[in-house]
């Protein structure tokens, strides 16, 4: 996906530009390309971003740690405020308070926004923290016997020869 020069998404029709997406998104691997459309609306002093899309990623479960595959759908929308201050660097203290109001996207009004690398951190919100197989997995399988004869490592071999004189 091209990016998209933000003054020129105000010359669009309605001043909104309609993108369909079927391409591999870089950096996230998928058994298929990621499909749908999405949308960048400018509203003047902030662009109104949406998605629909999906596509097939390959997990790990963490219980058995068989790989499995699992859909990843995408509905989602975003407010990204237009700011002539969002490209300048920040000198401001490592450690310092922030208000509600400034945990939000922002881009320079005369920027560019870029659909895909958008698109790839949506996609990548979506994948889930608990990676599972199947709701019932038991996990990796040990077996429950107990040999009395166990191979004894020599390192604990003193320790075990004590073990044998306590009563």
């Amino acid at each position: 996906m091209e990016p998209i020069y933000i003054p020129q998404l105000t010359k669009a029709p309605e001043q909104t530009e309609l993108i369909q997406v079927q391409e591999v998104l870089p950096g996230l691997e998928t058994l298929t390309p990621v499909r749908g459309q999405l949308q960048v609306k400018h509203h003047g002093n902030y662009l109104e971003v949406s998605a629909k899309a999906e596509t097939i990623v390959t997990l790990s479960c963490h219980r058995c740690l068989q790989q499995y595959n699992h859909r990843l759908a995408v509905d989602t929308s975003e407010i990204i405020w237009l700011d002539p201050a969002a490209d300048q660097p920040d000198d401001g203290p490592l450690e310092r308070e922030l208000a509600v109001e400034d945990l939000v996207e922002k881009l320079p009004p005369n920027g560019y926004f870029y659909p895909s690398e958008w698109l790839y951190e949506q996609m990548c919100l979506e994948i889930p923290q608990r990676q599972l197989c199947d709701a019932f997995c038991t996990g990796i399988q040990t077996s429950t016997q107990v040999s009395s004869e166990q191979p004894v490592d020599q390192r604990w071999s003193s320790l075990e020869a004590l073990k044998k004189q306590l009563p």
